[in-house]
């Protein structure tokens, strides 16, 4: 029994340093290469025709405000006003009736001034790596501007260039740090995912009809 235990013990200790290692990896190789493609100054952000605002929830749990949310949308505001973009394609989650991030974000930027024949949305970006797969195959944008906070922006860069594609992103306003720790421990796990997506070469659940941008 002694022996099972210290087989057991072994096994599970492999299982740590392995996870560890991955961790390590994924997260200083996607901080690593992306960093060149990342802007935080609107005047400095070179212009492309579509800005992808990633999607995220209008409120927390409990009913409170999501500053992730309110940050993305001053962020793409912001980018359209100056001239730096020229559409929206808002992708996020809509798999339930009661749950719209692209709605709930197209609402918030129609009301900052941003006109409704400017604002595509793709409601079956369930997963970031979604959302880079489908701006490309569904509305046919290899050049584009990502909008979300730099940690995500990060994650969604590397997958655009292991995509071959062209990105830049610009970086909303980040949340404090005890307000975003939860997202910021579950975005060191989903980095893990991207290279499993990329080495099975791993397909959106839904891709359909391709949309056309002028």
């Amino acid at each position: 029994m002694k022996k099972l235990y210290k087989y057991l013990a072994g096994v599970l200790f492999a299982l740590i340093v392995c996870g560890g290692a991955m961790l390590f990896f994924a997260n200083r190789q996607i901080e690593k290469t992306t960093g060149n493609f990342l802007y935080n100054s609107v005047q400095i952000i070179p212009h492309n025709k579509v800005g992808l605002l990633l999607g995220t929830s209008r409120l927390k749990r409990g009913g409170f405000p999501n500053e992730y949310f309110n940050n993305r949308i001053d962020a793409t505001v912001e980018l359209y006003n100056a001239g730096k973009i020229e559409y929206v394609v808002i992708s996020g989650d809509n798999r339930k009736k009661s749950y719209n991030e692209p709605q709930d974000m197209k609402e918030a930027l129609l009301q900052k001034g941003i006109p409704a024949s400017k604002i595509f949305l793709d409601y079956a970006g369930f997963r970031t790596y979604d959302s880079v797969y489908r701006i490309n195959h569904i509305f046919g944008q290899t050049h584009f501007t990502i909008i979300s906070q730099e940690f995500h922006n990060q994650r969604a860069v590397f997958i655009a260039n292991k995509l071959q594609l062209a990105p830049i992103a610009f970086n909303a306003k980040e949340v404090d740090a005890y307000m975003g720790f939860k997202t910021k421990v579950r975005e060191k796990f989903a980095r893990v995912r991207v290279f499993f997506d990329l080495w099975t070469q791993t397909q959106p659940k839904f891709l359909g009809e391709k949309i056309i941008i002028p």
